[in-house]
C-alpha cells in the first residue's frame, strides 16, 4: 500500500532542519492532545500522563502504573522540577531502578544485529535497492526502542568492542564527558560504519524530547558510495508517572551522497487510541526527486518495499516483498532483550584480551544484570565521583584528555539541531586486535575478572 501523501517526502527533504524544527515545536502539542492531565486528581500541577495504547484509563490509574515505588516517585518528581525545560544530558544523576545493565556504547553495537542488510546494500547493483536494504538497516535499530530501560552514561575512555558477529569488527569509545559524545567504527568486508554520536534533551516533566545531534555515514566497498543519515527526533513519555514508552514521530533521510539518490521515510507519530504508532513509510527517490520504490511497514515488526511510478502508485505487474523482520525474541525476558543483546553483553562472546575499559567489565552494570541495586547504585556513585576526580587531577596538571581509537578533526559538520565536533576513526583498533590474533599465546585469563579500568591520568600525582 502506497504512503498517503506521495508528495510529503520529498517536499520534507527539501526542506530539511526547517521541518525538524517546526516538529520539534508541536510535539507538546501533539501530547497534550492525546493525554489526560493529572493535574487536581494527584497534585502535581501540569503533569500529564499518556497511554500508549490510547485506552481510556483514569489518568490516577494510568499513573501508577510503571517501575517506580510511590515514594521513590515523588521523591524523585520534586528533584526534577527544577529541571524542566533544560537538556538534562548530563546534568542529573539518576537512580538505578531505571537503567537496564547495558551502557550507550553498547546500545551503539545493537544497531549491528542486523549488519546483512548492508552487505546487501553492497552487493546488489541496483542503486534504488540500494537504498532499500541500507534504510532498512537503519529501521531496525528502533525495535530497540520498545526497551524502555534506560543505558548507562559511559565513563571518559570507556570502550566496547565486538569481533565475533558475521566477520564484522565493532570498536566505540567515549570520546568526551561535557558534552556526552560517543565515536563508533564497524567494518567488514562490505561496508565501512562511522558514527559521532552527541545528544540534546529537552525536559519537559514528565517526558523528555531527544535530539540526535550526531553524523552517521556508511560507506559502501565495491563503489565506494558514500551514505548519510539524518534520523528523527524522540520522545520518551511518562519518565516518572505511568507506563514509559517511545516514539519517534518524524522524518529519517538516507542520502547517497555519490549519487544524490535518497530515501525519506516518515515515522507517523502515536495518535488517539494507539492509531499509527510504529507506522513508517516513505519512498526511495532518484537524484531528480522522483519516486522509484515505495516503503513501508512498522519499526517494531518489518519493511517492506515496491516499485512505482512518478505519482508514488504501485507499478503493475509488480509485488511488494519484505525487506527486514524483526528476529525472533525471548520470551518474558526481563529487560526485554533479543537475543542480539545478550550476546554483546556476554563474556562468553568476548574478544580475546578485552580491553579494561570495555563496558562488560563495569561494576555497576554487572551488579545489576544480578539484580542487586543497591550495589549497583554505589558501584555507580563510586564510577561517578571517580570520574570528576579524575578531571581534576588531569585539569591541575593541565592536560588535555585524548581518545586512544578515534580522532578529534578540524571538521565541523551542522545538524538540524545544532553543529557536530565531527571524530575519526584513526586505524589503531584494527592493528591492536590484528597483533592480539596472531599472538601465539593461548592461555586466555577470564576477561570477566579483569578490573574496569578506563582512566587515563590516575598517576598524575606520581609523575
Amino acid at each position: 500500500m502506497a504512503p498517503k501523501d506521495p508528495k510529503h517526502a520529498a517536499a520534507a527533504s527539501a526542506n530539511g532542519g526547517g521541518f525538524f524544527a517546526s516538529l520539534a515545536s508541536s510535539l507538546s502539542n501533539f501530547g497534550t492532545a492525546m493525554s489526560k492531565s493529572v493535574n487536581g486528581i494527584m497534585g502535581y500541577e501540569g503533569l500529564e500522563v499518556v497511554n500508549p495504547e490510547g485506552g481510556t484509563e483514569d489518568a490516577a490509574e494510568e499513573a501508577e502504573k510503571g517501575r517506580w515505588k510511590q515514594e521513590d516517585r515523588d521523591s524523585y518528581w520534586k528533584m526534577m522540577q527544577k529541571y524542566i525545560g533544560s537538556d538534562i544530558t548530563s546534568m542529573v544523576t539518576l537512580p538505578v531502578i531505571i537503567f537496564e545493565p547495558m551502557t550507550m556504547l553498547q546500545r551503539m553495537a545493537e544497531l549491528m544485529e542486523y549488519s546483512y542488510l548492508l552487505d546487501l546494500a553492497d552487493e546488489t547493483e541496483d542503486p534504488y535497492m540500494r537504498l532499500v536494504y541500507a534504510s532498512s538497516f537503519f529501521i531496525s535499530v528502533y525495535f530497540a526502542y520498545t526497551r524502555t530501560w534506560k543505558p548507562f552514561n559511559p565513563i571518559l575512555g570507556e570502550t566496547y568492542e565486538m569481533v565475533n558477529h558475521g566477520g564484522l569488527t565493532f570498536i566505540a569509545e567515549q570520546v568526551s564527558h561535557h558534552p556526552p559524545m560517543s565515536a563508533g567504527h564497524a567494518e567488514n568486508d562490505h561496508f565501512t560504519y562511522d558514527v559521532t554520536s552527541k545528544l540534546k534533551t529537552k525536559f519537559l516533566g514528565n517526558s523528555v524530547d531527544v535530539y540526535p545531534i550526531g553524523r552517521t555515514r556508511v560507506t559502501l566497498k565495491r563503489d565506494g558510495s558514500v551514505l548519510d543519515l539524518v534520523p528523527p527526533p524522540t520522545k520518551v513519555s511518562n519518565l516518572i508517572f505511568g507506563r514509559t514508552w517511545i516514539d519517534s514521530p518524524g522524518e529519517m533521510i538516507l542520502t547517497n551522497l555519490t549519487t544524490g539518490d535518497k530515501v525519506v521515510l516518515y515515522f507517523q507519530p502515536c495518535g488517539w487510541f494507539g492509531a499509527g504508532r510504529y507506522e513508517v513509510d516513505g519512498y526511495v527517490y532518484n537524484a531528480s526527486d522522483e519516486p522509484k520504490i515505495l516503503m513501508t511497514g512498522k519499526w517494531n515488526e518489518a519493511m517492506s518495499y515496491q516499485p512505482c511510478d512518478s505519482e508514488g502508485e504501485p507499478l503493475p505487474g509488480t509485488q511488494i516483498k519484505e525487506s527486514w523482520r524483526v528476529a525472533e525474541t525471548p520470551k518474558n525476558d526481563k529487560f526485554q532483550y533479543t537475543h542480539f543483546a545478550h550476546k554483546i553483553n556476554s563474556f562468553d562472546t568476548a574478544p580475546k584480551k578485552l580491553l579494561a575499559s570495555d563496558s562488560r567489565l563495569r561494576p555497576d552494570r554487572m551488579a545489576l544484570e544480578k539484580g542487586d541495586l543497591s550495589t549497583a547504585g554505589n558501584e555507580k556513585s563510586s564510577l561517578e565521583e571517580r570520574q570528576r576526580a579524575e578531571k581534576r587531577n588531569r585539569e591541575a596538571k593541565d592536560h588535555k584528555f585524548v581518545s586512544r581509537w578515534f580522532d578529534l578533526t578540524e571538521e565541523v559538520t551542522p545538524t538540524p539541531w545544532g553543529d557536530l565536533e565531527v571524530y575519526q576513526y584513526n586505524g589503531k583498533y584494527t592493528a591492536h586486535r590484528a597483533a592480539i590474533e596472531s599472538s601465539a599465546c593461548n592461555d586466555e585469563p577470564d576477561s570477566s575478572r579483569t578490573e574496569f579500568n578506563p582512566w587515563q591520568y590516575d598517576n598524575l600525582d606520581a609523575e
